[in-house]
C-alpha cells in the first residue's frame, strides 16, 4: 500500500489533484470557524466602498463561491445591500464568475488524474459529462446534490466543455437570483421592497421546468431510436 502511494505522489497529476482535495478541505474547515455578519449589518457593509462596490460584489462573491460559501446566503446579502433587482444582477455575475474559476482550477488540478484513472461505469459517467449540453448542465446544477462551488470544481475534473457549463450555470442561477435577493432586500429593508422585483425568479423557474422537459424528452427518443 505505501510503495503504492510513494508511486502515486511521484506523479505530478497525482500531487495536483491533493492540492485540489486539500483547497476544498481547507475551504470546508475554513467555514466552519468563521462567523458570518448579521442581517442588520449588511446594507451598511457597501457604503465606504463608493462607486467600486459594484465591483466588490462580484469578485467577491465569487471568490466567496469558489470558498464553498453557501449561493444562498450570498444572493441573501447582496439583495440586502444592494436590493432586489441590482443583488440579483450582481449575484449573477459573481455564479457566472465563480463557475469559470471554480471549472479551471478543477481542470488544471484534477482532470489529468480522473482522465486516466476512470474505467468501467466511471469512465461512461465521464464521456456523458463531455456529451453535455446546456440543458445537461442545467439539469445538474438544480439537482440538491452539493454546493455550487463544489459542483463548478467538479465538472472541471469530467470532460464537460467550459462554454456550455458555464451557460447552463448562469440560467439554473437565475430564478433563486431573482428570488433570494428580493428575500434579501425584505430583511434588509423591510418597508422599501418591491416584491415584483422577485417576477423573474418565477418566470427563470418556468423556463427552466420547460427547458429541463424538453431535455428530458430528447433523451427518451434518443435511448428508444434504432441503433
Amino acid at each position: 500500500m505505501i510503495p503504492r502511494v510513494r508511486r502515486l505522489l511521484r506523479e505530478p497529476s497525482a500531487v495536483r489533484f491533493a492540492l485540489l482535495l486539500l483547497l476544498l478541505a481547507t475551504c470546508g474547515a475554513v467555514l466552519l470557524v468563521v462567523d458570518l455578519p448579521e442581517a442588520g449589518e449588511l446594507p451598511r457593509l457597501a457604503d465606504p466602498l463608493g462607486g467600486l462596490a459594484p465591483v466588490a460584489a462580484v469578485v467577491g462573491g465569487a471568490l466567496l463561491l469558489v470558498a464553498l460559501v453557501p449561493r444562498t446566503f450570498i444572493t441573501l446579502a447582496l439583495g440586502a445591500i444592494f436590493g432586489a433587482l441590482e443583488g440579483a444582477a450582481y449575484a449573477l455575475g459573481a455564479a457566472l464568475l465563480a463557475a469559470a474559476l471554480g471549472f479551471t482550477v478543477g481542470r488544471v488540478l484534477g482532470r489529468e488524474f480522473v482522465a486516466g484513472r476512470v474505467r468501467g461505469r466511471l469512465a461512461r459517467l465521464d464521456g456523458w459529462f463531455a456529451r453535455q449540453n446546456v440543458l445537461g448542465v442545467i439539469t445538474v446544477r438544480l439537482l440538491p446534490i452539493s454546493g455550487y462551488g463544489l459542483t463548478s470544481y467538479g465538472y472541471g475534473t469530467t470532460g464537460a466543455r467550459m462554454l456550455p457549463f458555464l451557460v447552463g450555470s448562469a440560467i439554473a442561477s437565475t430564478p433563486t437570483a431573482f428570488g433570494y435577493a428580493a428575500l434579501g432586500a425584505a430583511i434588509g429593508s423591510p418597508g422599501d421592497v418591491n416584491w415584483y422585483a422577485a417576477a423573474p425568479a418565477s418566470l427563470g423557474l418556468i423556463a427552466s421546468a420547460v427547458l429541463v422537459h424538453g431535455w428530458w424528452r430528447a433523451e427518451r427518443q434518443r435511448r428508444h431510436r434504432p441503433t
